[in-house]
């Protein structure tokens, strides 16, 4: 039986993590979790003021001015989501999402028993639903009897890694918010753009600061996965008050509380001091090169894949190799992601778990694992000035070409001769 359908459960067990860096703690990090670890106090439902004055600061800096009152803390982005979409439209509310969209989004509406409605995003960017086909969607769920009220987006995109232009952003806003749909703006990957210079990133509370609620798991770039924190930004409005009482009163009902010594080194990382944010940078910069070889090692074989942005991971479409794919009993994206998890070694998800057509041969292909086996290694690629020439590196890549040369190959034996 398929991992899709396991007996005796569903199949939100088997989505896929964030991709983390692959690197070893920051030090400082570390000291400061070390120095919490004694505490025997829980912290409160929502974040103790000192976690809610970093999250304020950490957003004033990104030109969204915030008051504690306006922020609750949870143990990861999932349960802020849980709780935001308990708020808003469990009652009947419909939910909609972009088609792909993070593979954590989804199952939560389903857990209340909500469906979640996916709507297209455009050729040049996922995370942004097309505005178009939005109003559409929402057309269509009401005329069969349904509620849409809440539409979860993401400028820095997974599993994309794309970054949705402004303008395409400023379309859906406004169709969003002119159907009356409130917007929950997933911002996790917001400080990892490869480019940062060259790329905008408008964040849709700037727009419509009264309709958009935005979150934040720290662990796409200020801590490791392996700590779960998360900040959520509620509207400063009347209806926003009331929707973060009620989150409130959902973490609480579900004990969603951050460890005490997780939620130490969340407000240090959030007050944004020189180590985090030199370590931030590094990272970001290292992750880019590797996506960037990788990007080049998918299009040379034949594939599909739009240049990552962001994040630290690449969406692949293999669909052009459909037919050496097809020879190796390979027709539809879980039995791709069997075949490259396998092959290379590295977990390789399905664009089914995010929402994706199952049909569609695509996969979300991480950089972290391409960083080397071991703490030396990954350590390497950190201070390295040419990481992308370390052995270690040098062998995942070229063990990734391989793989997707094999069936590009395939695909070269199998043309009749001219």
């Amino acid at each position: 039986m398929r991992r899709t359908d396991p007996e005796g459960h569903g199949p939100v067990r088997y989505g896929p993590p964030l991709p983390g860096d692959g690197l070893p703690v920051l030090p400082e990090l570390t000291a400061v979790l070390a120095a919490a670890a004694s505490r025997t106090d829980a912290q409160p439902v929502g974040g103790a003021p000192a976690l809610l004055e970093a999250a304020c600061g950490y957003w004033t800096r990104r030109g969204l001015p915030t008051v504690p009152d306006q922020v609750a803390a949870g143990p990861g982005a999932p349960a802020l989501l849980l709780a935001l979409t308990s708020a808003l439209a469990s009652d009947g509310g419909d939910v909609l999402v972009p088609r792909p969209c993070a593979a954590w989004w989804a199952p939560y509406a389903r857990v209340l028993g909500r469906p979640a409605y996916h709507v297209p995003t455009p050729a040049e960017s996922g995370g942004v639903p097309d505005p178009y086909a939005l109003l559409e969607t929402v057309r269509r769920v009401r005329a069969e009897g349904g509620d849409p009220r809440l539409l979860v987006l993401s400028v820095a995109d997974d599993p994309t890694a794309t970054v949705a232009p402004p303008e395409l952003l400023h379309e859906t806003v406004e169709a969003a918010t002119a159907e009356g749909l409130h917007l929950v703006s997933d911002e996790t990957w917001r400080d990892t753009l490869h480019h940062p210079h060259d790329t905008v990133l408008l964040s849709p509370a700037e727009m419509r600061p009264d309709l958009v609620t935005v979150v934040t798991d720290l662990a796409g770039s200020l801590l490791p996965p392996g700590w779960p924190a998360a900040v959520a930004r509620f509207p400063a409005t009347e209806p926003g008050a009331h929707l973060h009482a009620r989150v409130l009163d959902i973490l609480t009902a579900l004990g969603a509380r951050i460890a005490a010594p997780v939620a130490a080194a969340a407000g240090y990382a959030l007050d944004e001091p020189p180590p985090v944010t030199e370590r931030r940078e590094t990272v970001v910069r290292l992750h880019a090169r590797v996506a960037a070889a990788a990007h080049t090692a998918v299009v040379a074989a034949g594939a599909l894949a739009r240049p990552p942005q962001a994040g630290r991971h690449l969406y692949a479409d293999l669909g052009p190799l459909c037919e050496p794919l097809a020879a190796r009993g390979v027709g539809d994206a879980q039995e791709l992601e069997d075949l490259l998890t396998a092959r290379l070694g590295m977990p390789a998800p399905g664009g089914h778990r995010f929402g994706d057509d199952l049909g569609a041969l695509r996969v979300r292909l991480a950089t972290g694992p391409l960083l080397g086996g071991t703490d030396e290694e990954r350590t390497e690629c950190l201070t390295s000035p040419a990481p992308l020439e370390l052995p270690h590196v040098q062998r995942a890549l070229l063990s990734l070409t391989a793989v997707l040369d094999d069936l590009r190959d395939d695909a070269h034996r199998r043309e009749p001769p001219r």
